[in-house]
């Protein structure tokens, strides 16, 4: 199999947007801080994510399965967090336990 630049570029984007990803999804499972996501925004998110797949698959193209895989576990993941996280921290907006984890994360970094 030789390898286009059009097959290049895929696996550059999808490497590029899977790598971006991977650090903000790092710190919402280190911190467990899910109170700044939407759940509108990250449900419509992870529901595209998996149609990227889905299409990946069906036109079989590596690039687009890998990196949405990928992503895909990250995003429901998170959004999983954000249901059950979010649901139980539901007694207000920035205060409390995850705003103290949070913090306790970022300066861990220190």
């Amino acid at each position: 199999m030789t390898l286009t630049t059009a097959d290049w570029l895929g696996y550059l984007a999808a490497s590029l947007t899977t790598t971006a990803f991977v650090p903000q999804a790092w710190l919402t499972f280190r911190t467990r801080d899910v109170s700044g996501i939407s759940l509108g925004m990250y449900a419509c998110f992870t529901v595209g994510i998996a149609l990227w797949l889905a299409y990946g698959l069906m036109i079989d193209e590596w690039p687009i399965i890998v990196a949405n895989g990928i992503t895909l576990v990250l995003a429901a993941s998170i959004l999983g967090m954000k249901l059950t996280i979010g649901q139980r921290n539901s007694d207000g907006p920035r205060g409390g336990r995850e705003s103290k984890r949070r913090d306790r994360a970022l300066n861990s970094d220190s």
